[in-house]
Parts: structure tokens; sequence; C-alpha cells
């Protein structure tokens, strides 16, 4: 029998405050390739991507140092052989917002089901704006994973895949060098 093939989307915001509030904050000491292999579990990878909102510069420092910390991001998952697709950020009432990341994520799952470039979807957010590509993924009969965190599961995620499994801190520290 072949091996199941399948692909990694890290929501990366979503991921990043989950670890924030884990108190893990070091993305850059993260071993993204070998958390995928985790996540995994013995299936072929066919690529695993990091979707997030691309910093652009103002000339404020603040946003400077957002926007070389986001690169050096880039670095490490590139050295992982990790994939990074970008949104944009919007600035409103002082806050960032991203926008587009969900539908290049929705866009990923569809192209992945469609194509058939997969069993398996391994998807690690909890945005419940992807449910409509969840939904049709599933339909085409892919089986679609969510890796939530166990302090703050989507329960609309864990009753729409196919699968679901919550992470620990425990079972992250281990990919942080």
């Amino acid at each position: 029998m072949n091996k199941q093939k399948s692909v990694v989307i890290i929501d990366g915001s979503n991921f990043y405050f989950k670890l924030k509030d884990l108190d893990l904050h070091k993305l850059l000491d993260f071993n993204f390739s070998e958390f995928a292999k985790y996540l995994a579990n013995k299936k072929e990878i066919i690529q695993a991507t990091y979707y997030v909102g691309a910093v652009r510069t103002d000339g404020t420092t603040r946003v400077q140092k957002m926007f070389n910390n986001q690169r050096q991001l880039f670095a490490h998952l590139r050295k992982q052989k990790v994939k990074y697709s970008l949104g944009y950020l919007l600035k409103s009432d002082g806050k960032y917002h991203e926008k587009g990341v969900d539908v290049n994520m929705a866009v990923d799952i569809l192209v992945a089901t469609y194509e058939d470039l997969c069993d398996h979807i391994i998807l690690v957010s909890s945005d419940t704006d992807l449910l409509p590509a969840v939904k049709k993924a599933r339909e085409k009969g892919k089986t679609v994973e969510y890796i939530g965190f166990s302090h703050q599961p989507s329960l609309a995620m864990v009753a729409n895949c196919s699968e679901s499994r919550l992470l620990q801190k425990e079972d992250l520290q281990s990919f942080i060098t």
C-alpha cells in the first residue's frame, strides 16, 4: 500500500498567539519541520506551509522591528524547508488586522483537494472561516485533521473535521531548541 500523502497548513498568527498563551515565545527557536513530521505521523509530507500577514514598513521603529523579526522568521522557515504564504496587515484604529491569510489557506485546501495532491490535510488553525473549505474537502473524500490547543480548542473545528488532536504545552516544548 502506498504511503498516505499529507499537506500541513499552519495559521501563523493563530499559532503564534496560542504559543504565546502557553508562554512559548520564541518562534525562531521552533523546529517547524520536526513539528510537521510529528503531526504527519509517518505520512509523506507533500508540503508544509506557514500562513501569515506580511509586515510592511512605515518608517516607525516599532514596525521596522516587526518587519525585521518577520524576515528572520521567513529565513528560519526556508532553512527548514517550510514554505510561507503571505496575506497582508491592515492597520485600523491603531491595531493591525490580518487580511487574505484565511483565504490563502482555504484556497490551498481546495487546490490540494481538487488537484488530488494529498489524502490528508493537517490544519493547525482554529479559524472557523475555514469551515466551508474543510467541509468541501471532506465531501471530496479527504481526511481533514484539526490540530488545536487543549487550553483553547475550537469546538466547531472539532465537530467539522474528520479527526482532531489537541496539543498541550508538553507536546510543543520538544520542538523548541
